[in-house]
């Protein structure tokens, strides 16, 4: 994550602009300063949130730097997450058209969008700089591991079962699965970080210079990393019925909603997973990228499935026979991806292929 000579201590305007900018946006809307449904305030929120979005990749960035591989890619994670799963959570809340698939259709976007998009992007800007890229096969077969039987689990089974009809699982079976995800995120977490942590770093034989992070750039940058989480949250919920109107007025399907959320949420992390793959740093890019598609399915599914029993709302969770085709899809390619510890243009295009399929079904089913 970290470029020769790059001074992590310098704090640009807009790093805290920003944040505060989109906060006090969001102030004047609770206290009815600004009307959300003006064309005004959707354009300033539209910008304060891409730049709250850029300032959490930087100050993410600083956090990470700081605490070092893999730990910092785990934060980078658990914070674009608690992104997805503030919007996700209000959308049920709020029982809009489409509420019921909207957890579904956010994290199997998330899932496509990084194992696809993200990874097939890093891979050809990368590859077609530094002509071929490493990492360890260990880290990345282990994460994939995770991720393909969480997927499988949350999207498949639920078409399979027989106790609940339709696409959903009943109440214990939910509540089972929650638990198994939870417990194989946090399993894959200690493995990352202490029992195996060499699987997940790798030698590129980048020389990092620059001064690191003091105790003071660290706080600050805590700081408005949570600043910038919470207003990505607010801002973003505050535009879902400009966007939802929008996708209904061009007569696109509600499963585009899911995939702008994810979107949305997997900005910082994408941009962070591309520039570290453009610095010949494969790993932390593959770390960064793969670790936010298991943080959603790990952490999202189980929070979302128990706010679901809790307030009694319905979930649906299991995907339609062309979604389930492109996971499988996705999943038996990344397989071959990730097989050799070794990557190339080609297979970046591979993916980014996939990617375009997806992106089409999803707009026109």
């Amino acid at each position: 994550m970290m470029t020769p000579e790059h001074d992590w201590n310098r704090l640009a305007w807009w790093q805290w602009a920003a944040p505060l900018g989109g906060a006090m946006l969001v102030g004047a809307k609770a206290g009815g300063l600004a009307a959300p449904g003006s064309a005004l305030f959707i354009v300033a929120a539209v910008a304060l949130l891409g730049g709250a979005v850029f300032a959490a990749v930087h100050h993410a960035e600083v956090l990470a730097v700081r605490i070092g591989e893999p730990f910092g890619s785990i934060l980078l994670a658990l914070a674009i997450t608690t992104i997805e799963v503030g919007l996700i959570i209000a959308l049920m809340i709020a029982g809009a058209a489409g509420s019921d698939t909207v957890a579904r259709d956010t994290v199997f976007s998330v899932v496509m969008i990084v194992l696809n998009g993200i990874v097939g992007l890093c891979l050809v800007m990368g590859s077609a700089r530094h002509f071929e890229q490493a990492f360890r096969v260990q880290g990345a077969a282990a994460i994939l591991s995770v991720i393909a039987t969480l997927a499988i689990m949350a999207f498949v089974l639920p078409n399979v079962t027989r106790t609940t009809a339709g696409p959903t699982f009943a109440s214990s079976q939910l509540l089972f699965v929650d638990i198994a995800a939870l417990s194989l995120y946090a399993l894959f977490v200690y493995v990352q970080t202490f029992r195996h942590r060499e699987d997940f770093l790798i030698d590129d034989g980048a020389t990092l210079h620059g001064a690191p992070p003091t105790n003071r750039s660290t706080l600050i940058s805590a700081l408005f990393l949570t600043v910038s989480l919470v207003v990505v949250i607010l801002l973003a919920k505050a535009l879902s019925p400009a966007v939802e109107a929008a996708v209904a007025q061009a007569g696109l399907p509600q499963t585009v909603v899911g995939v702008v959320i994810a979107m949305v949420v997997l900005l910082p992390e994408g941009l962070t997973a591309v520039k570290a793959a453009r610095r010949n740093r494969l790993q932390t890019s593959l770390n960064a990228s793969l670790g936010s598609a298991l943080a959603s399915i790990g952490l999202t599914i189980p929070i979302v499935g128990a706010v679901s029993l809790y307030l009694d709302v319905p979930l649906v969770l299991g995907l339609p026979p062309e979604s389930t085709a492109l996971l499988l899809l996705t999943l038996f390619i990344s397989t071959i991806t990730f097989a050799t510890g070794r990557t190339t243009i080609l297979q970046g295009g591979v993916h980014l292929v996939i990617f375009g399929i997806f992106v089409l079904l999803t707009a026109v089913p």
